[in-house]
């Protein structure tokens, strides 16, 4: 899954594709490097964020590129993430096949019911709080962060089925970074693979996340790792996690994830216990 963000203000790439016509070209190249989804997102969740978009100012900075993408590439397969039920409607009514809300359906009281109604495929994230209380959220302790993941998720999961949300329809996310302290991603990432057992596919966004900038001070004469300086954690994490049981990862450098997840394929494949 390649991360497209139309966006000002998004954390790892605010601004480089906020005009439309740079969206849809940087699109086409995620694609051509081997992006089986595209996520298009107009608003930014960092962590801090206080002022929100409104769903008219949402729908024109995503609508121009989902169009774009589709007129080229018909095949395409786009996702929009988005929060909010109008922009999921109108983006599912200009062809993008599935909504991804990290928000797991709490945010927009209508959007498991339009999800439902439009029958598209959604991703559920956990999420733990709201961007702007991320920083003050109490930590906690490595051996709750998976059991509160799980039990929470699967209670989004439950929430969408009875709003009429097929099953075969929903793929669920951890939330790497989302309303997580930095060794609480780790705890996370380690037990990823009991997830599973709620029994759904499961999409891990790692891509350049501050956990991994911080791991990385040591190097960077005690700062966190500068954006330009992620891409090969990036590609340690997200092994991890296709190991740890992901079967899509969603990044922003595609041709570089898309070679380290063959790699791990290729160690799945081999293991006769994970088939």
């Amino acid at each position: 899954m390649g991360v497209l963000n139309v966006t000002p203000d998004s954390f790892s790439d605010g601004g480089l594709y906020h005009d439309a016509d740079d969206a849809v070209a940087h699109g086409l190249h995620l694609l051509e490097d081997g992006a089986d989804i595209l996520d298009v997102g107009g608003e930014s969740t960092r962590p801090g964020l206080k002022d929100k978009l409104s769903a008219e100012e949402e729908q024109e900075r995503v609508l121009p590129v989902i169009a774009g993408i589709l007129k080229a590439r018909p095949e395409a397969v786009v996702s929009v993430d988005t929060y909010k039920a109008a922009t999921a409607k109108s983006a599912v009514e200009a062809g993008a096949e599935i909504v991804n809300d990290v928000s797991g359906f709490l945010w927009d009281n209508e959007m498991a019911a339009t999800c439902a109604e439009l029958g598209c495929g959604v991703v559920l994230m956990h999420t733990r709080g709201r961007p702007d209380a991320w920083k003050s959220q109490a930590p906690l302790a490595v051996d709750e962060v998976l059991p509160i993941v799980k039990r929470e998720l699967d209670g989004r999961l439950q929430a969408a089925l009875d709003a009429g949300v097929s099953r075969d329809r929903i793929v669920l996310d951890p939330g790497y970074g989302f309303g997580k302290r930095f060794d609480e991603n780790y705890a996370l990432l380690a037990r990823q693979a009991e997830l599973r057992e709620l029994g759904q596919p499961l999409v891990a966004g790692v891509s350049r996340k501050s956990f991994l900038a911080r791991t990385l001070r040591p190097f960077f004469s005690g700062e966190d790792a500068p954006m330009s300086a992620r891409l090969y954690p990036t590609l340690a994490a997200t092994v991890a996690a296709i190991l740890a049981g992901a079967d899509v990862v969603r990044v922003h450098d595609v041709r570089p994830a898309v070679e380290a997840a063959r790699i791990a394929d290729a160690i799945l494949a081999a293991n006769p216990a994970s088939h």
